[in-house]
């Protein structure tokens, strides 16, 4: 694997699946907890990596939010995301959609323009300066109910800021059901946005098919459960439906037992598009590295089959065809010099 990991260190990615606040690095966390003192998050990065075990997805959910509530200033949102595109860098990512949640922001009275300008503030420095290319998918959290789904779409269509392409659903999925978030995401889809929501990562292949038909997903985030209906996994080929696969997250969150269980073997073997993501990956133990190495041995992969990987989640992309040429592009010419 040490040749594999060097070829993965340096080849050119794209990331679908990555939350804003979920990829604040221990030492960022540890920065914010510090100057927020009244929070219950540790504020030494050691003692962070025994914060983020988690006992299971509700509990996930717990320290998640606790970390939310670090974000508190327009400074706090644009250090985060600016430190985000940096940590992506590093890996060679070119290109993530980072998935946002504007309403745990606004509703610690962040007010929603100053969240907005934010954010577009560092995803334009980010790609001066750095190299990276960030997109936003504004999601709603689904714990929060309807309120926050109004919100949510709210400052999608009304703000709409230029980063944005994309809408999606997160939280818990157990007591949550698709369908209530329809006449939300028809808001964001008559806006130009994609449809992106979490389904089927804790809750059975049923989630899956309301995201499809009554929230009309372009792209699963998780899919895990597909594998337990082959409809719905046929389904997925044939309309080239992707999965964003997360498989470090599923093992973390306990969707999944063991990483020689993860149906991603069985995902890839039904024809599914599938795209390897990190999630949240400090609070995981990862990044989209890590992640690629996992695959690699999930599903015996080598430097073509890792480059095509790339390449798949270039395809599922929201890029603009002609960045998606040039990235294409890119990953063939560093494998061809990789592997002669």
């Amino acid at each position: 694997m040490t040749d594999l990991s060097t070829f993965i260190a340096g080849l050119p990615k794209a990331e679908l699946h990555v939350h804003h606040v979920g990829s604040a690095s221990p030492r960022i966390v540890a920065e914010l907890a510090a100057r927020h003192p009244d929070s219950r998050v540790p504020t030494d990065p050691e003692a962070l990596k025994d914060f983020f075990v988690f006992r299971d997805f509700a509990h996930f959910i717990e320290v998640y939010l606790s970390v939310v509530d670090l974000i508190r200033d327009a400074d706090d949102v644009r250090l985060l995301t600016y430190e985000v595109a940096r940590d992506m860098a590093r890996q060679n990512i070119r290109y993530a959609e980072l998935t946002v949640t504007p309403y745990s922001s606004t509703r610690r009275g962040i007010p929603d323009t100053a969240f907005v300008e934010a954010i577009e503030d560092a995803r334009k420095a980010a790609e001066a300066e750095l190299g990276v290319v960030l997109r936003w998918c504004f999601d709603i959290p689904g714990e929060a109910g309807l309120e926050s789904a109004e919100e949510t779409v709210r400052i999608a269509t009304e703000l709409h800021p230029e980063g944005l392409v994309s809408f999606g659903l997160g939280g818990p999925e157990i007591g949550v059901p698709r369908p209530q978030f329809k006449p939300f995401f028809d808001r964001a889809i008559a806006a130009g946005l994609h449809s992106v929501p979490h389904a089927g990562e804790t809750t059975g292949p049923q989630t899956i098919w309301d995201a499809l038909t009554e929230l009309r997903a372009e792209r699963i985030g998780h899919g895990t459960s597909s594998v337990q209906d082959p409809k719905l996994l046929a389904h997925l080929a044939e309309h080239r439906i992707p999965l964003e696969v997360c498989p470090t997250s599923n093992i973390a969150t306990r969707a999944v037992a063991t990483l020689d269980e993860h149906p991603i073997k069985e995902m890839v073997a039904a024809g599914v598009l599938v795209t390897v993501n990190s999630d949240d990956p400090p609070m995981f133990g990862t990044d989209l590295n890590t992640e690629y190495g996992v695959a690699a041995r999930l599903l015996d992969l080598d430097e073509a089959g890792l480059a095509a990987l790339a390449k798949n989640a270039v395809q599922a992309s929201f890029l603009d065809p002609a960045g998606k040429a040039r990235l294409a592009a890119e990953i063939d010419a560093y494998t061809a010099a990789a592997i002669g």
